[in-house]
This record gives structure tokens, sequence and C-alpha cells, in this order.
């Protein structure tokens, strides 16, 4: 086989945790096929690695890289040092499902402006991320927030039980799309009245799809440890519950 590049001399972590090896690694189409020891003449190009490491692409998993992936597909900032992979949809805020009609409320606005909430279901944000092409793996959460506004006339009070209902349908049919689980971002303005009930029925959706739960969670000061152990109880509860959607 005729190489497009092999790397060589280049300290290997692979990723394992086992100690780094100094090794030649082979690149044909863009994929690698052979580490060990390479005969140059089977090269179209070679780079020297010697004094350089090569690992596996890096996971970012707290990302607000929603909208960016899309608009800035070259993802410099993170290709640049080593990430392939995000996770976005963090803190409770996610560019889907939602159509905004006015501006995103704070945190919100961290992923854009008003018209980058364009994506009524997760089926169309991946189907834009896939017409983007961006130069990282992207997987998402659904943002709490994000299902609030959509469901809520206002954010200052904790969901009502029909509310609730129509954010579970939402996040039912983007986990059944492909979405990881649920984000929180319980403590901002934004979703600080929404009690451990409202959180806990949203996450009873996530049982049957293996989804996870993360959270920004309600404090990180006097009242830390109850914060911890809401996070920890919905998490829980995330694993155990199924809710009937069923009209």
């Amino acid at each position: 086989m005729l190489f497009d590049t092999v790397i060589k001399n280049i300290q290997v972590f692979d990723g394992t945790g086992s100690a780094p090896f100094i090794a030649d690694v082979a690149i044909k189409d863009d994929r690698i096929v052979k580490v060990g020891q390479v005969d140059l003449c089977e090269s179209e190009g070679v780079i020297e690695g010697s004094g350089l490491a090569l690992a596996p692409g890096f996971i970012d998993v707290h990302t607000h890289d929603d909208t960016n992936v899309i608009r800035f597909p070259d993802c410099r900032p993170k290709i640049t040092q080593g990430v392939t992979s995000v996770i976005v949809g963090n803190c409770g805020i996610s560019a889907m499902p939602t159509i905004l009609a006015q501006d995103p409320p704070d945190p919100m606005n961290l992923l854009g402006a008003k018209e980058d909430f364009k994506y009524p279901t997760f089926a169309s944000y991946a189907q834009a991320v896939e017409e983007a092409q961006p130069a990282v793996n992207v997987a998402a959460l659904v943002g709490h927030t994000t299902l609030r506004n959509q469901a809520m006339d206002s954010l200052q009070r904790t969901a009502d039980q029909d509310e609730i209902g129509v954010m579970q349908k939402a996040l039912d049919q983007a986990m059944s799309e492909g979405a990881l689980g649920l984000s929180s971002g319980l403590a901002y303005a934004s979703a600080k009245q929404a009690n451990a009930n409202e959180v806990m029925q949203l996450a009873e959706v996530l049982a049957k799809y293996n989804g996870i739960y993360t959270t920004h969670m309600r404090t990180e000061f006097e009242e830390i440890i109850s914060a911890m152990e809401e996070a920890f109880e919905t998490g829980k509860h995330a694993k155990s519950a199924c809710c009937d959607l069923s009209p």
C-alpha cells in the first residue's frame, strides 16, 4: 500500500492510559492505517515527528458551540487545540428545539441572536449541522431552559403540569431523533424558579432512551450540598423512571 502521509518517530499517546511510545504512523485516505515501523518508500509524504506528540482527538464535553459549528464550520479554535468532538446544549441552553419570536433570554443569548434559533426539531438542527460539515464531530443535549422558553409565557415561575407535558413531548421527540439527553442551568434566572419536580418529570423521558442528565446546578455557594443532592436525585430518577406520553 502506498500511504498518503507517514509521521515518523512521533511519541504516540494512544488514549488507553498506557505509557507513550515512539512509532511511525501511516495515513491513507484520512485514516490511520498503520502504527509501527514504516518504510519511507511506501509514502508520498513524510512528516518528521521527533520531539512531538500524537494523541487521539480530544472530546470537549462542555461547550456552547451549538450555532458556532454551523456559522463557523472551520472550528479553528477547537481543532488548533486538538479538539475533534464537541458536546453542545449544556447549561440548559440549546439551539433546538425552538424558533424564537423575540430576542433570546439570558443565557440563551450566549448561543446567538434571535435569527440563530431556527430549528423547531432536533432533526432540523442535525440536518443543518450535516449540511455545514463542521471540522469537528457534534453531539447534542437538549436544554431545559430552551424547552421552558418554548412552552411557557414567563420563565420567572415554575411550569404547570400542562407546560411540563409540552416540554416532555418536545424532549421525547428530540431523544427519538438522536439527542444525547437533557441539560439544565438551574443557577440562572431563566430556570431558577423550576423546582426539582419539574426537572425530574422531564428526566423521566430519558429513561427509555438511556439518555443522560447534566446540570449547571442550582448553586455553588452555601447551599452547594443540597444542590448536589438535587442533581444526584434527578440523575437517579432519569435512570429508573419512565413517563407515559400517550394522548
